[in-house]
């Protein structure tokens, strides 16, 4: 892991507490193709096959992204007309504490028939300023977790994280191929298959996660173009 952001701190708060993290030195992390059901995960593959998407070199595949794109902004500039979110648990870790956030892998869907890490890079990462602290992932319930998107008002994902992999699971992948610098880590542990099977450009993007205990975590963030 070589991309870190080391000005702009990002600010976090803590739910339920008074606490707030910053985050300085610090590694982004999108992962893709992290679907538990091998099966599902290779039909996936090959449907992007079709469409000209190359197949990953890894599965999971970690994308290192520029840590500079990562915010929690309510409104982020892209540039492309054809671009999308999906919505993401988001792993945190700072000073060797763990940490649930929301976010949205924003895509460039042109660039991504070309090079998927490019059109990763190419976009913003949004995600939410509050995060839930997490103890101990092994007795977390993930798999009740809800997580749902919205483009435009229109509900564009839907259902649990029991079809992505854990927490411990990710992260034991993460430790075996990439070393451990000492920086905070930001991971995008994966995403939820579209209600309609197909990628849609929009303006706002709203996204949530429901915890089993009645927690939620969401944010909105709205797209304009860069000059």
């Amino acid at each position: 892991m070589t991309e870190t952001k080391t000005g702009r701190a990002l600010r976090f708060r803590v739910l339920g507490t008074e606490n707030t993290l910053q985050f300085e030195n610090f590694t982004t992390i999108v992962a893709g193709y992290t679907g538990r059901d091998e099966a599902a995960v290779q039909h996936h593959i090959d449907e992007l096959a079709a469409i000209g998407v190359a197949p990953p070199a890894q599965v999971p595949m970690l994308y290192t992204m520029n840590s500079d794109t990562t915010s929690v902004a309510e409104n982020v500039e892209i540039d492309g007309h054809n671009t999308s979110g999906e919505v993401e648990p988001v792993i945190l870790r700072h000073s060797g504490k763990y940490f649930l956030g929301v976010g949205s892998d924003h895509t460039d869907r042109d660039l991504e028939t070309i090079d998927i890490a490019d059109s990763k890079r190419a976009c913003p990462k949004p995600l939410c300023s509050n995060v839930i602290e997490i103890p101990d992932w092994e007795s977390f319930e993930w798999d009740s977790c809800t997580m749902r998107s919205w483009v435009d008002g229109k509900l564009y994902q839907e259902g649990t994280l029991a079809t992505l992999r854990t927490p411990t699971d990710l992260l034991g992948i993460l430790a075996e191929r990439h070393s451990n610098d000492g920086n905070d880590l930001i991971c995008f542990a994966g995403t939820l298959p579209l209600l309609d099977g197909e990628f849609t450009p929009g303006h706002r993007w709203a996204l949530e996660l429901a915890l089993p205990d009645g927690r939620t975590l969401s944010h909105t963030y709205t797209t304009s173009e860069g000059h």
